[in-house]
């Protein structure tokens, strides 16, 4: 059971190891007004840590849904310049961001997707180019959960609803390293150090592409730039500031090729996308690009995806996560991508890491492209690994070398 000292514990955490709040530094939180309790948590710890002051952009997910039930495609896209000055003084004034996902995977299932695209579509083209702060690790940003009813409801849908908050709780917990008795950021500073580890390893290999194959159909071979860079656990901002940006995180991601995916992949577990739960979906790329696709579930809101902007059939991530992962091994399915992405293998149509390729972080756009990496305005991860997971990291020379059998790392 999740008690009050968990919830402290896990605010604190999320301050001073997922965000590393610094002295002086602003704090923009991104929450709904179900988690204010918690959110008053993370305001005090950030305080406490010298935040010069804390913001927080509250949302409501059902006044959201009256927005896209009752106003115009017209409207909806109607972005106002206050939006984008409100975050480019916070970015300038070098804000860290943190963001609490608690809701209720699929809630916006019978809203009309053109006008859900159409309103994201809108706010992504009007902040452009202010992605990169984040994409770019300029400054901290951080997310993490808590459980909410709802969540809960559609995670363990045949359990009684107290029952159900409780076990959602107590998987999220477990699987962000917070009990009642251990020091969380110990241990999450012994987990970076082993994500480091596997990286480090990854990085001698100097692959030039990785062939996946599993019983689900998937066969797919993905290159990777040169110059890549596999990365896992915390980051670094241009100060030297480290921050774990995902709480959980089980990957080490590295930068594809943007030409250079081929074959078939089978998704492993349903995506969430823009309020949505895409399911038993499969994709077919050729020379880097999504050239057909197909789901069982929610098919109109995976060709929205895909056809947001240009690079959003083509890869921006390929990652690593060994099947017997903490997530993997809870046996749930959360229906969220932070937690999700976590228990398996995953891809990421979109926009690409900068700190994926060397020296990355300094490119323009235009020198990142150059090298082979995917512009989006969008950046989605979607599962693909299985127990059964077979990984070949192929050399320049022609080396086959096994890094995944039947799910897991074999270095």
């Amino acid at each position: 059971m999740v008690t009050e000292k968990m919830y402290d514990k896990l605010a604190e955490l999320i301050v001073k190891k997922g965000a590393n709040v610094q002295k002086d530094q602003p704090v923009v939180i991104n929450a709904s007004v179900r988690d204010a309790d918690f959110i008053e948590m993370l305001a005090k710890y950030a305080y406490e840590a010298g935040a010069k002051y804390v913001s927080v952009e509250w949302s409501d997910s059902k006044i959201a849904k009256m927005g896209y039930q009752y106003q115009s495609i017209e409207t909806l896209s109607d972005v106002p310049q206050h939006f984008y000055d409100k975050r480019k003084y916070q970015q300038d004034g070098g804000a860290c961001f943190i963001s609490i996902a608690s809701g209720k995977p699929g809630e916006m299932s019978d809203v009309d997707s053109e006008k859900i695209n159409a309103a994201a579509v809108a706010v992504y083209t009007k902040i452009a180019d202010l992605i990169s702060y984040t994409m770019n690790n300029e400054g901290q940003w951080c997310i993490a959960g808590i459980p909410s009813l709802e969540w809960a409801k559609v995670v363990f849908p045949d359990l009684p609803d107290d029952e159900a908050f409780e076990k959602l709780g107590d998987a999220i917990f477990a699987v962000t390293r917070v009990s009642e008795d251990n020091d969380p950021i110990a241990e999450w500073e012994q987990h970076d150090k082993e994500l480091m580890e596997h990286c480090a390893k990854l990085n001698e290999y100097r692959f030039k592409e990785l062939h996946f194959t599993n019983g689900l159909g998937t066969d797919l071979h993905v290159e990777l730039v040169k110059g890549h860079k596999w990365a896992g656990g915390g980051c670094f901002t241009p100060k030297g500031v480290f921050f774990d940006p995902n709480m959980p995180t089980e990957e080490c991601f590295c930068m594809p090729l943007k030409t250079g995916t081929n074959g078939m992949v089978y998704a492993s577990k349903p995506l969430s996308y823009n309020g949505k739960v895409i399911k038993d979906f499969w994709f077919r790329f050729e020379n880097g690009k999504v050239v057909d696709y197909d789901a069982k579930e929610e098919k109109d809101a995976l060709e929205k995806l895909l056809n947001f902007d240009e690079g959003s059939r083509y890869l921006g991530e390929v990652a690593l996560v060994p099947y017997d992962s903490p997530v993997s091994k809870s046996g749930v399915l959360f229906f969220n991508t932070l937690y999700d992405e976590n228990a398996a293998c995953h891809l990421a149509l979109g926009r690409a890491y900068p700190e994926n390729i060397e020296c990355g972080e300094k490119m323009s756009k235009e020198e990142l492209a150059a090298h082979g990496a995917n512009d989006s305005m969008q950046h989605n991860d979607f599962m693909f690994g299985t127990a059964d997971m077979d990984i070949d990291g192929i050399k320049e020379d022609g080396t086959v070398v096994p890094v995944f059998r039947k799910g897991n790392f074999v270095f």
